[in-house]
């Protein structure tokens, strides 16, 4: 149960205001077609957080030691300095939907998007440190989509009104916190 309501609200904070969220509001304002949508980013999370979870998991499981631990807690306080730096959509990043139709444009493009993104580099060091991917993976995905039904039900007006410096700095201090955490308990601190 750790695993799974931490891995949600760390990657449901993290996502807001990154690319794949605007991406999610550019497809959006594009198709006006919500529920493929909605179901192209599903999609695409489960297979991409599923990879980076096992990903994790099973290099968890393999390098496990203190000198890993480390690493993965300054993998964590690492995220949440990079979580402070607000993502913008490349220009090129999706934002032109071709002839595919809303549900397999979000796919191919949230599958894209997140490769090497925080919250899928977060969902890799998630599964090293809870060694459960499945659980990681069922929390990224929860998390991923609370913070992008939203984005593509209420786009632009919500992004709007929501305070981006605050979400990121209570996702880079919870970042922080985890990592942090993992240093004093690989110490015997804790």
């Amino acid at each position: 149960m750790e695993a799974l309501l931490t891995s949600t609200a760390i990657v449901a904070l993290a996502e807001i205001g990154d690319k794949t969220q605007l991406l999610a509001i550019v497809l959006a304002t594009r198709f006006k077609r919500p529920v493929p949508i909605i179901l192209g980013i599903l999609c695409a999370t489960l297979v991409n957080h599923f990879l980076a979870a096992l990903i994790g998991a099973e290099a968890g499981k393999l390098l496990d030691g203190a000198w890993f631990r480390y690493l993965i807690a300054a993998s964590f306080i690492a995220m949440g300095l990079w979580t402070l730096i607000p993502d913008k959509l490349d220009d090129d990043g999706g934002a032109k939907p071709a002839r595919f139709g809303a549900f397999v444009t979000t796919l191919v493009a949230f599958f894209l998007v997140e490769m090497g993104d925080k919250t899928q580099v977060a969902t890799i060091a998630l599964g090293a440190r809870f060694h459960d991917a499945l659980a990681v993976t069922a929390g990224t995905t929860l998390g991923m989509m609370l913070a992008n039904v939203p984005a593509v039900l209420a786009g632009k007006m919500l992004i709007d009104r929501i305070p981006m410096k605050l979400v990121h700095g209570l996702a880079a201090l919870l970042f922080i916190v985890i990592g942090v955490w993992l240093v004093l308990q690989t110490a015997g601190w804790l």
